[in-house]
Protein backbone atom coordinates (compact mmCIF):
# COMPACT_ATOMS: atom_id res chain seq x y z
CA UNK A 1 0.00 0.00 0.00
CA UNK A 2 1.29 3.79 -0.98
CA UNK A 3 1.63 5.43 1.82
CA UNK A 4 0.41 9.44 1.10
CA UNK A 5 2.82 12.06 2.09
CA UNK A 6 2.26 14.34 4.50
CA UNK A 7 2.13 17.89 3.87
CA UNK A 8 1.52 21.42 5.48
CA UNK A 9 -1.74 21.06 5.38
CA UNK A 10 -2.29 18.24 6.75
CA UNK A 11 -2.31 19.17 11.07
CA UNK A 12 -6.25 18.87 10.49
CA UNK A 13 -6.69 22.29 11.56
CA UNK A 14 -8.64 24.64 8.75
CA UNK A 15 -9.15 28.35 9.55
CA UNK A 16 -11.52 30.95 8.50
CA UNK A 17 -9.31 34.28 8.42
CA UNK A 18 -10.42 37.99 7.64
CA UNK A 19 -7.24 40.40 6.13
CA UNK A 20 -7.73 44.19 6.26
CA UNK A 21 -6.26 45.22 3.12
CA UNK A 22 -4.34 48.30 2.31
CA UNK A 23 -7.36 49.83 1.31
CA UNK A 24 -9.24 49.47 4.30
CA UNK A 25 -11.12 46.79 3.17
CA UNK A 26 -11.99 43.60 4.48
CA UNK A 27 -11.05 40.86 3.04
CA UNK A 28 -12.55 36.71 4.39
CA UNK A 29 -11.52 33.30 3.27
CA UNK A 30 -10.79 29.97 4.31
CA UNK A 31 -7.57 27.34 4.50
CA UNK A 32 -5.58 24.86 5.91
CA UNK A 33 -2.39 26.28 6.07
CA UNK A 34 -2.97 29.79 7.54
CA UNK A 35 0.56 31.39 7.87
CA UNK A 36 1.21 30.16 3.83
CA UNK A 37 -2.20 31.54 2.80
CA UNK A 38 -1.47 34.96 4.05
CA UNK A 39 2.05 35.16 2.85
CA UNK A 40 0.30 34.20 -0.83
CA UNK A 41 -1.95 37.11 -0.18
CA UNK A 42 0.75 39.48 1.03
CA UNK A 43 3.36 38.61 -2.47
CA UNK A 44 0.39 38.92 -4.69
CA UNK A 45 -0.44 35.55 -5.43
CA UNK A 46 -3.63 34.77 -3.03
CA UNK A 47 -7.24 35.80 -4.25
CA UNK A 48 -7.83 38.41 -7.16
CA UNK A 49 -9.66 40.46 -4.75
CA UNK A 50 -6.54 41.44 -2.69
CA UNK A 51 -3.95 41.80 -5.40
CA UNK A 52 -3.05 45.54 -5.30
CA UNK A 53 -4.64 45.82 -2.22
CA UNK A 54 -1.62 44.78 -0.08
CA UNK A 55 -0.38 45.66 1.93
CA UNK A 56 -2.52 43.30 4.00
CA UNK A 57 -2.71 42.02 7.66
CA UNK A 58 -4.32 39.31 9.55
CA UNK A 59 -7.05 40.82 11.74
CA UNK A 60 -9.11 37.99 12.70
CA UNK A 61 -9.17 33.78 12.41
CA UNK A 62 -11.07 30.92 13.65
CA UNK A 63 -10.14 27.48 13.88
CA UNK A 64 -12.18 24.72 12.77
CA UNK A 65 -11.49 20.80 12.87
CA UNK A 66 -13.26 19.91 9.51
CA UNK A 67 -12.97 21.95 5.70
CA UNK A 68 -16.59 22.21 5.52
CA UNK A 69 -16.87 23.91 8.92
CA UNK A 70 -14.71 26.54 7.59
CA UNK A 71 -16.40 27.29 4.60
CA UNK A 72 -19.42 27.31 6.14
CA UNK A 73 -18.54 29.89 8.59
CA UNK A 74 -16.35 32.08 5.87
CA UNK A 75 -19.92 32.30 3.81
CA UNK A 76 -21.46 33.45 7.57
CA UNK A 77 -19.10 36.05 7.86
CA UNK A 78 -19.45 37.21 3.82
CA UNK A 79 -22.95 37.98 4.96
CA UNK A 80 -22.13 40.39 8.01
CA UNK A 81 -21.97 44.20 7.02
CA UNK A 82 -18.87 45.96 7.72
CA UNK A 83 -20.45 46.94 10.53
CA UNK A 84 -20.76 43.28 12.13
CA UNK A 85 -17.31 42.91 10.74
CA UNK A 86 -15.72 44.89 12.70
CA UNK A 87 -17.32 44.51 15.97
CA UNK A 88 -16.52 40.52 15.51
CA UNK A 89 -12.99 41.68 14.91
CA UNK A 90 -13.07 43.84 17.48
CA UNK A 91 -14.12 41.71 20.50
CA UNK A 92 -12.10 38.59 18.95
CA UNK A 93 -9.94 36.87 21.47
CA UNK A 94 -7.16 35.11 19.37
CA UNK A 95 -6.47 31.47 19.67
CA UNK A 96 -3.86 29.19 18.78
CA UNK A 97 -3.35 29.43 14.70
Amino acid sequence: MKKEKETAGDSGKNYTYILRCGDGSLYTGWTNRLAERVAAHQSGRGAKYTRGRGPVELVYWEVFSTREAAMSREAAIKKLSRKDKLALIRDWKPTEA
